[in-house]
């Protein structure tokens, strides 16, 4: 019988480590009283006081049971191996080792939780994807990484609802606006925010030249009701457009489609994928709230400049990552200097190991927030 003493013992040390992380105790102590709060039969005469309890609730019991359920696994992958040591039952082994490789694999997405530091890091995120310099090759870019980001929420078991896209001229899109929807959203995505760079040889070139384009993402967290800044509506432009985006067969019908204009910051926020104009009006009020509100904090914060101050072109000497797909295939971020070979994986969707290599590196002193 193989001895995998050693790796069941470091397996319950890291998930020691979680409890701590976690503070276990704490949210179990407060389990109970958000339960109680809860059960008050007066609880939603406050819609918004309710929405607030019943989701810290939730989340607060997720991760009591899923500490609970880490401690249940390793304590029957112990029993499984006392039982196969003393009964010197090898056939037991695979068993064992596939208990502990799945149990490595849960221990090492859940301490990504360790390296969040933000406010509102668990938030939902309000996305945003914008072609920069590079034509055609530019848009089909920004199509491509809207898709990456999409792949890498599902494979995270996150929602994402795309509620704009403006189609490029000839080919991809010029830009997107998405909800990633999910516990821990934004902070997985903070660090992908500014400008993503391509090099590859352009399927839109007819000499088969190597092209290089870039991209830009954004993002925000989304705002609890009660947190949404005040809009005047006299400082709102408010546009209906006919909807040119997929969403079912009422595209295209009436002019549903809204795009508002925030006048005294120039924000600009669109939605056309909900079935009425009141819909996508309601839509886009909620993006501009969120967006207002990263704003105003980013304005608290001394070290930054404004949010639309700070932005860098969409250009040569702005990416914060490179993908190179030709002459050899490579893609690096230029902040932690991450580097992985395997670029297909990365554009369908796997992009964890770059989004922690950012957080360790903004840990280490990399990056202020």
């Amino acid at each position: 019988m193989r001895d995998f003493s050693d790796e069941l013992g470091a397996a319950r040390k890291r998930i020691d480590e979680a409890r701590v992380y976690l503070k276990i105790d704490v949210q179990t102590a407060r389990l109970g009283e958000l339960e109680a709060d809860a059960a008050r039969p007066d609880l939603w005469d406050d819609p918004d006081a309710a929405r607030k309890v019943t989701g810290e609730l939730s989340a607060v019991r997720d991760d009591v049971d899923l500490v609970a359920g880490l401690d249940a696994k390793i304590d029957d992958l112990d029993t499984l191996y006392e039982m196969g040591r003393e009964e010197n039952d090898e056939s037991l082994e695979p068993e064992i080792a596939s208990g502990l490789e799945d149990l490595r694999g849960e221990l090492d997405r859940l301490e990504l939780r360790a390296l969040f530091t933000g406010e509102y890091d668990e938030r939902d995120a309000i996305c945003q994807v914008s072609s920069g310099a590079g034509g055609t090759d530019a848009q089909d870019w920004t199509q491509m990484l809207l898709r990456m980001f999409s792949r890498w929420a599902e494979r995270r078991g996150f929602t994402v609802e795309v509620e704009d896209i403006s189609e490029g001229t000839e080919a991809g899109i010029s830009s997107a606006t998405f909800t990633v929807r999910g516990r821990y959203a934004y902070g997985m995505l903070t660090g992908e925010k500014g400008v993503h760079r391509l090099i590859r040889i352009s399927p839109f070139d007819g000499n088969a030249r190597r092209q290089t384009a870039f991209a830009a993402f954004d993002a925000v967290p989304a705002l609890d009701v009660a947190e949404a800044p005040d809009i005047d509506e006299k400082d709102l432009r408010i546009d209906t457009y006919r909807s040119s985006g997929a969403g079912g067969q009422h595209v295209n019908v009436t002019d549903s489609a809204i795009r508002i204009t925030h006048l005294p910051t120039g924000i600009v926020v669109s939605c056309q994928n909900e079935r009425s104009q009141l819909q996508n009006k309601a839509k886009a009020m909620q993006i501009l709230a969120a967006r207002l509100a990263e704003k105003q904090r980013e304005e608290r914060r001394a070290q930054l400049e404004q949010l639309s101050g700070e932005k860098r072109g969409i250009n040569f000497g702005s990416q914060i990552r490179t993908y190179t797909l030709h002459p050899y295939q490579l893609v690096k971020d230029e902040r932690t200097r991450f580097e992985t070979g395997n670029i297909q994986a990365v554009l369908d969707g796997d992009i964890d190991g770059l989004i922690e290599a950012f957080l360790q590196w903004r840990r280490a002193g990399g990056e202020t927030d």
